[in-house]
């Protein structure tokens, strides 16, 4: 889809503040509040805006343990990476998983209370799942950059 100016700064805009009136937008972008809702609309229902959601501060919610970890399957097939896509989706603690090419199959990113939880995680459910062969963890020290804005 090719964005034109205004559209581009409308999604700027709603990714920093999801919360802005069509006013308040319509104001930044230099539009009335008809054509900038329009707009919206447009990129609602194009797919490009898939939703909006809360940012939630993760450090006051506990969860102050960042860590990633290196997945390698035992076997390449379509069938051992449906298994286990499936159940890393129904876990609440991996908040990011990725396919990968190279020695890693698959990336996990977590959000945990501290490294026992970890520990907890790894014995009691990544370890557990059959098509797992290796992992590698990594712990995050400390969170440098974290943004949620794609580059427009």
């Amino acid at each position: 889809m090719k964005l034109d100016p205004a559209q581009r700064q409308i999604l700027s805009l709603l990714q920093k503040d999801s919360t802005l009136s069509t006013q308040q937008m319509a104001d930044k972008v230099g539009l009335s509040p008809s054509p900038c809702w329009r707009r919206v609309k447009e990129l609602e229902e194009s797919g490009l805006i898939k939703g909006y959601v809360a940012l939630l501060d993760r450090q006051k919610l506990g969860l102050t343990t960042c860590v990633w970890v290196r997945v390698k399957l035992k076997k390449h097939s379509a069938e051992v990476l449906d298994r286990f896509e499936a159940v890393v989706k129904g876990c609440d603690e991996v908040v990011e998983c990725y396919e990968l090419l190279g020695e890693t199959d698959c990336l996990l990113k977590l959000y945990l209370p501290n490294l026992e939880a970890f520990s907890a995680f790894m014995h009691n459910f990544l370890l557990k799942i059959p098509e797992v062969d290796v992992t590698h963890s990594s712990v995050a020290l400390r969170e440098i950059k974290n943004e949620t804005a794609l580059p427009i």
